[in-house]
């Protein structure tokens, strides 16, 4: 069984190694986009939209992805959410991982329509596996879901499932306007990835909500204690 807890983010060495493993799985889980993209039957909600900023402004889609966090990064900082050293990760590397992916383009276009779902499906798996270690990192969560907690916690009457919809479908529509490719493939995707990743979890028995994130300040206040004193240990929380 693989334990919920993450390497200790007291010290300047576990914040270093957590930011290794949160790098590496959203290199890793670029890949899992760059499969659901490859099958070529439509994006998912969010890769609509930046597809659709990549086409419409002549730009590669790790630029447009970056673009799109800055700005919902600037959104999760005016409704004051919690910001860590992870989002920052998560909205450069996911995005320029994709344009590796993208130019060493060494998986085959998929021939049929079977083909291409399976290859969305194996696309979708991955990201949830390597989302498993990304959130077990504990150094805060992605830009779109701090907004989607931030937008909760500002429309409490509003059930978090509609608010997910608003956000997810208004981030269609827009990418689709701007020549984003909508499809089958877009469907699956609102309607499984969820689930494939709820099911990543229970196979690696992870609690999601028993990892309790650092925050961008007290990250930093942990390696400046450490440049001071290096033979200082760990801050109390």
């Amino acid at each position: 069984m693989l334990k919920n807890s993450s390497l200790s983010n007291n010290t300047a060495k576990g914040i270093f190694l957590n930011s290794l493993m949160a790098i590496l799985a959203l290199f890793v889980n670029g890949f899992g986009i760059y499969l659901t993209m490859k099958a070529n039957i439509g994006a998912a909600p969010w890769d609509v939209l930046n597809l659709g900023l990549s086409k419409s402004l002549g730009i590669l889609y790790g630029t447009a992805s970056i673009s799109v966090s800055v700005i919902i990064l600037l959104i999760d900082i005016s409704m004051k959410e919690s910001i860590g050293l992870a989002m920052f990760i998560d909205a450069i590397v996911v995005g320029k991982s994709v344009d590796f992916f993208n130019y060493t383009d060494f998986v085959p276009a998929p021939q049929s329509l079977p083909a291409s779902i399976v290859m969305l499906i194996v696309g979708l798996f991955v990201l949830g596996y390597t989302q498993f270690f990304y959130m077990k990192a504990a150094l805060g969560c992605g830009p779109r879901d701090t907004l989607l907690v931030g937008l909760k916690r500002h429309l409490s009457k509003i059930p978090i499932g509609i608010i997910s919809i608003v956000l997810l479908g208004s981030a269609t529509l827009i990418g689709f306007l701007l020549g984003g490719p909508v499809g089958i493939g877009t469907i699956i995707c609102a309607l499984f990835q969820g689930p494939i990743m709820a099911f990543a979890f229970k196979t690696l028995h992870f609690d999601a909500t028993s990892i309790k994130h650092e925050n961008l300040l007290r990250s930093f206040s942990v390696i400046a204690a450490s440049m001071r004193n290096p033979g200082h240990r760990h801050i109390t929380r």
